[in-house]
């Protein structure tokens, strides 16, 4: 096999894969705040600018909300089609910033709920 014959399959692959290759989120690089099942995680929303947006190769989109937990900033990563995503803009908007979630089940049983103040 010359290398005339092989270089177009491996030109067809790059041009594949550049088309493929979805774009990194911009902003500040955070770590990720793990909600973590059976516990409840407190954490404040920064509201200032808007969400940046990722998304991934099957379609989903992704919201990176900015949160401080514990003192340390960090990134939600949350579908935009999970409920929790559009109740976290509704609270926002009417002026809550701390939020409780707790988390049970897991993979694609997963579910949130906002735990209210007593």
């Amino acid at each position: 096999m010359t290398n005339e014959q092989t270089t177009p399959k491996v030109i067809d692959w790059l041009e594949e894969e550049t088309k493929n290759t979805q774009p990194t989120p911009t902003g500040e690089r955070l770590p990720a705040l793990k909600l973590e099942v059976g516990k409840i995680i407190s954490f404040t929303v920064d509201f200032t600018n808007p969400f940046n947006k990722w998304s991934a190769a099957d379609g989903t989109v992704k919201a990176l909300i900015p949160v401080t937990h514990k003192t340390e900033r960090k990134i939600l990563w949350m579908n935009v089609k999970n409920p929790l995503y559009q109740e976290i803009l509704r609270r926002g908007k009417a002026g809550q910033r701390v939020f409780k979630v707790s988390t049970t089940g897991a993979a694609k049983e997963t579910r949130y709920a906002l735990v209210e103040e007593d």
